[in-house]
């Protein structure tokens, strides 16, 4: 079975208190859905339309997994608590 990661770029964090507040939530949920942070924080270097902003990889040992999480309740309330304090750009992609 493949995995699958969240890919998640933000381009602004309006609110970083609502950041904050998301933070642990989206922690258990991504937990307790199988999935583990590879990547979080800072872009050493971008090239093309890259922006130099907050970078967040999630593994999860399944695409079906990496789903349920994104519409679990758990991770709807952590999306609750980051309400507009973002703008982000965030994919589901299934490892190869």
């Amino acid at each position: 079975m493949k995995k699958a990661y969240w890919v998640v770029s933000y381009q602004a964090i309006h609110d970083p208190a609502a950041l904050a507040a998301y933070a642990p939530l989206a922690v258990a949920a991504i937990a307790a859905g199988g999935g583990a942070a590879l990547v979080r924080g800072l872009p050493h270097e971008v090239d093309g339309r890259g922006i130099k902003e907050r970078t967040v990889v999630v593994e999860f040992p399944s695409l079906q997994a990496a789903v349920d999480t994104h519409h679990s309740d758990a991770y709807k309330q952590a999306l609750a608590a980051l309400g507009n304090g973002v703008d982000r750009d965030f994919r589901i992609v299934e490892g190869v």
